[in-house]
């Protein structure tokens, strides 16, 4: 058992951790910042005018997105079974 495999495997999972979080975060917050822009413009201030579209865009982008991340999982789960062999003998 070789340090660098488990190494390997640790930074694999963090890249598709941060890959997936950012498939969701990125579009509510270019909405967010768009929003935002909006509301310093016209000088209001309403919470929910903020809120309700990011919710909106976040819950789309989870929709639309969560068969791709599903794949990237699965991906993933079926590698490290194949690292088994190598990481066990």
């Amino acid at each position: 058992m070789e340090v660098e495999v488990f190494v390997d495997i640790v930074r694999e999972a963090l890249g598709l951790v941060a890959l997936l979080v950012s498939a969701s975060i990125l579009p509510s917050l270019c909405v967010g910042l768009c929003v935002s822009i909006f509301q310093a413009a016209t000088s209001i201030n309403e919470q929910t005018l903020s809120f309700l579209p990011r919710l909106l865009i976040t819950v789309f982008a989870l929709m639309f997105g969560a068969h791709w991340g599903l794949e990237k999982l699965m991906s993933f789960f079926r590698n490290l079974v194949e690292l088994i062999p190598q990481v066990v003998g």
